[in-house]
């Protein structure tokens, strides 16, 4: 199965005259998204893989995907569930480390791979596992949780779904690979780029860890660049591994993240290079006409990282 990975450009200027009519935009944007959800559900189906590795970069929407496809594969009177990767983090204490001393959570050694070897050879083999939960409160495994997938699919989602070593122990084509990123990028009129999936993905995770994770816009900048760096090491090597690409683009939220990005509150723990960046990203939404979020419905991906 062949799958295009190529970014596709959008003017700036059709995205400013759609949103002359904001309903309709919205509409259009929630029904790409939701179409995509709808076909992947089928081919998943068709494939006959009891296992979907789903990746995807940060602030994707991976997770939200991931549980949308499971309800959509349910809806169809299959099985299915979903588990998150970050349950499989080896813990407090077992962690490799970075140059300088601090705990590597990204790299592929801060997970169980032992056990999640052992729990996926049982899904192929059987299509039930236990698989840990961890607590992130304590740092270490708290629970088990039973997954079954008999006559049905798992759908495994994380930074490394779609990195060999996970499934190395399994028959070559046991898993189908499923790709979660953005696709768009914008360009003013001269067909210049003036804004990047990057810059979207961005806006999204400096909002999800101001309303969900209590991190100010000083936190996230800090992190990002780590982030990225994260990014090209262990998901851009295995992109062309996916047998199916999910867009999590919605065209309208660059309408959006102006109006929300002006509402977060003042972070007095910015670097004067931090204040920089953050209103730079603020300057490239500013180029396009502002919308409320109160044109996204309660239902849509988008709600992860806005709240509802």
């Amino acid at each position: 199965m062949h799958v295009t990975h190529r970014k596709r450009f959008v003017s700036r200027d059709l995205v400013a005259l759609a949103a002359r009519r904001p309903q309709d935009l919205a509409a259009l944007s929630e029904a790409h998204y939701h179409d995509q959800i709808e076909s992947i559900a089928d081919e998943v189906l068709a494939a006959g893989q009891r296992i979907v590795m789903l990746t995807g970069p940060s602030a994707a929407g991976k997770t939200t995907s991931a549980h949308k496809i499971a309800d959509a594969i349910a809806a169809r009177g299959h099985r299915s569930q979903v588990i998150s990767l970050d349950d499989f983090y080896i813990g407090e204490g077992k962690y490799p480390k970075h140059p300088d001393g601090s705990d590597d959570y990204e790299s592929l050694e801060a997970l169980d791979l032992e056990r999640l070897h052992a729990c996926l050879k049982e899904l192929y083999k059987t299509g039930v596992c236990d698989a840990p939960v961890f607590d992130f409160t304590i740092q270490r495994p708290s629970a088990t949780q039973r997954i079954d997938a008999r006559d049905g699919v798992v759908i495994i989602e994380g930074l490394h779904a779609l990195n060999p070593a996970l499934t190395e122990e399994l028959p070559e084509d046991a898993a189908l690979c499923l790709y979660a990123g953005l696709r768009e990028e914008y360009a003013d009129s001269r067909d210049a780029r003036c804004l990047a999936t990057r810059d979207i993905r961005l806006a999204r995770r400096l909002v999800r860890d101001c309303l969900f994770r209590g991190h100010g816009a000083a936190f996230t900048l800090g992190l990002w660049g780590h982030v990225c760096a994260g990014e090209d090491r262990y998901i851009k090597p295995y992109k062309p591994r996916a047998n199916l690409l999910l867009d999590t683009t919605h065209t309208y939220e660059v309408c959006l993240w102006r109006t929300v990005l002006d509402a977060m509150p003042a972070d007095p723990a910015l670097t004067a290079t931090q204040a920089r960046q953050l209103a730079a990203l603020r300057e490239k939404f500013a180029a396009f006409p502002a919308l409320g979020t109160e044109l996204v419905p309660q239902n849509s991906m988008l709600r992860e990282f806005i709240g509802k």
